[in-house]
């Protein structure tokens, strides 16, 4: 069968579309190569969500390209977000490519494979107007392109929320949720399979449930799937700040296995912009739900991002923003320049912001995680394993830390630990203690680690997902 190759471009939730990708094209036989010269057939899923991520979707279609032109190659499938913006550009402008798939023609991958799916067909005015509709499930097959014993799940798809500067709706269509059921059979497949950590993602995972007519469709879920026995942590990320509940708060504080971690995008602070963003709230009120937050799962760590240079935020608006940052005292701060898309609904606003001053704004606001005050305590973490610059140093996360996404803590020493033959494997649970703070990241040695018990089973750990180098 041939060889094929994957560059996956942009979120987590678009790597779970490549991972159901693979799984779809490896069940019919497809051997799958982390090498461009090997692959018989190659596959970039891209990013459009913002001007940097699509030129670099662009720049690796065109390097793919090349491996068709003179290398091994003799199919270029372009998939994802760029194809529900751009289909008819990407076969116009891009000859090598020979068929296209979007973010709701995901299933569709073998036939595009297999010569079924043809870049050059015309697009027919009812595609061109259907917004993608779909959504995976727990039989879908699935090839884990993350660390082996950490895994996404994808619990809803889209977005109905009117953001001015988001295309996401456009990209990904309405918001729909999966089944409860599926969700919790695939976590208990993961966990089953050696997985220990699970990420549930979405566009809003605090609406999940709504469609489906579930009441606090999170904390249900998040309750339920703290109580499967091989999971260590499950967390999640992209909440909407007006639909953090006292329900899931207290459900987050009550279940060991629910990472206390917020993963929050507050996008501004000033009622003024905020409201241009079409997004509501201000500044007070967002203090105000961290106060509460934090009371009621006392150790919790916020991640926010904002976006500086938004259409109409002047001087005040910034100094507003950074007074807030100050008082608002994050664990993890991500800052973004507005980026002027041109099917965003801010595209029209007036008020926009020279590239120079959005610049100077994000310089200004990014600022370092607040961890020396964590140097001299000891801490629980997830081992990840041998950090990839050398096998002398390993990594690990606090429940704090999201992978990908966040810092770590580099483990210097393993205490009793002479024999590398005794060292744990990824995934287990240890306690460490920190001995310095970096900018961004954490340095410690493991004091204790969890042994596994004479009665454990063997766990099978599926092979992560081979991207191309």
């Amino acid at each position: 069968m041939p060889k094929v190759g994957f560059v996956s471009l942009g979120c987590p939730k678009n790597l779970v579309d490549s991972e159901v990708m693979m799984g779809i094209l490896a069940r019919a036989g497809y051997e799958l190569t982390p090498r461009a010269g090997e692959a018989d057939v190659l596959v970039v899923n891209t990013c459009s969500f913002i001007e940097p991520a699509q030129k670099e979707s662009v720049d690796s279609i065109l390097e793919m390209a090349e491996y068709k032109k003179f290398g091994k190659a003799q199919k270029l499938i372009v998939a994802g977000c760029m194809v529900e913006r751009y289909r008819n550009d990407i076969r116009q402008q891009i000859p090598e490519v020979d068929a296209v798939i979007g973010t709701g023609e995901v299933e569709k991958i073998l036939e595009a494979c297999e010569g079924q799916l043809r870049a050059d067909l015309p697009v027919d005015g009812a595609h061109a107007a259907t917004l993608p509709d779909y959504l995976y499930n727990d039989a879908t097959p699935r090839i884990l392109a993350t660390s082996r014993h950490t895994a996404y799940i994808k619990i809803n798809e889209g977005c109905d929320h009117p953001c001015t500067f988001c295309v996401i709706p456009q990209l990904r269509g309405k918001f729909r949720s999966r089944r409860f059921e599926s969700v919790v059979r695939e976590a208990e497949n993961l966990a089953a399979a050696g997985v220990r950590e699970i990420s549930l993602i979405g566009q809003d995972t605090t609406f999940y449930g709504e469609d489906l007519g579930i009441r606090d469709g999170l904390a249900t879920l998040l309750e339920r799937l703290a109580q499967i026995d091989d999971l260590n942590w499950v967390r999640f990320l992209y909440c909407y700040p007006n639909r953090i509940t006292p329900k899931l708060l207290d459900t987050i504080a009550a279940h060991p296995r629910l990472a206390k971690y917020i993963d929050v995008p507050l996008q501004h602070a000033s009622r003024n912009v905020l409201a241009r963003m079409k997004r509501g709230g201000n500044g007070d009120a967002f203090l105000k739900m961290l106060e509460k937050a934090r009371k009621a799962i006392p150790g919790v760590s916020i991640r926010t991002s904002f976006i500086v240079g938004f259409p109409g935020e002047t001087e005040k608006d910034f100094e507003e923003l950074c007074d807030f940052v100050r008082a608002g005292h994050f664990d993890w701060l991500g800052v973004f320049s507005y980026s002027d898309e041109d099917t965003s609904k801010s595209f029209a606003l007036d008020g926009k912001v020279d590239a120079k001053t959005i610049a100077r704004r994000r310089d200004t606001l990014i600022s370092t995680a607040n961890l020396r005050k964590k140097v001299g305590q000891t801490m629980q973490v997830m081992l990840d394993g041998p950090s990839k610059d050398t096998d002398l140093i390993w990594e690990a996360r606090l429940q704090g830390m999201a992978p990908e996404i966040d810092g770590k803590v580099y483990v210097t020493e393993f205490a009793g630990v002479d024999d590398a033959a005794e060292l744990p494997a990824a995934g287990t649970m240890a306690t460490i203690e920190i001995t310095e703070a970096k900018d961004y990241d954490l340095i410690g040695r493991v004091t204790e680690f969890e042994k596994p018990g004479a009665n454990a089973k063997p766990q099978f750990v599926p092979s992560p997902f081979p991207i191309l180098t």
